[in-house]
């Protein structure tokens, strides 16, 4: 069960990122949770390290960061999936 929790974890704050970030992101479900799975993982990691949040429970200072770590990783991966993509000419 600990591996669907993850998945649906990731996919909530994935989706989270995606609507916090401005414009329209060419990612599909997949990387949305795997983005929102890594941001979970370092924001929770982060969290830990500020003393803000807990590892045992569900705290909401580290779900906070975890979304914005989200946000960051989203960011970054935007920008090297828009630079793969050609540009139609003006």
């Amino acid at each position: 069960m600990g591996i669907i929790s993850w998945i649906v974890w990731g996919l909530v704050i994935g989706l989270i990122a995606r609507l916090l970030l401005p414009g329209r992101q060419s990612i599909g479900l997949l990387w949305t949770i795997v983005l929102g799975i890594g941001g979970a993982v370092i924001g929770g990691l982060l969290a830990t390290a500020l003393g803000v949040g807990d590892a045992d429970e569900f705290d909401f200072g580290s779900f906070l960061i975890a979304v914005g770590a989200s946000v960051l990783l989203l960011a970054i991966a935007s920008r090297f999936i828009d630079r793969g993509e050609e540009k139609p000419a003006e």
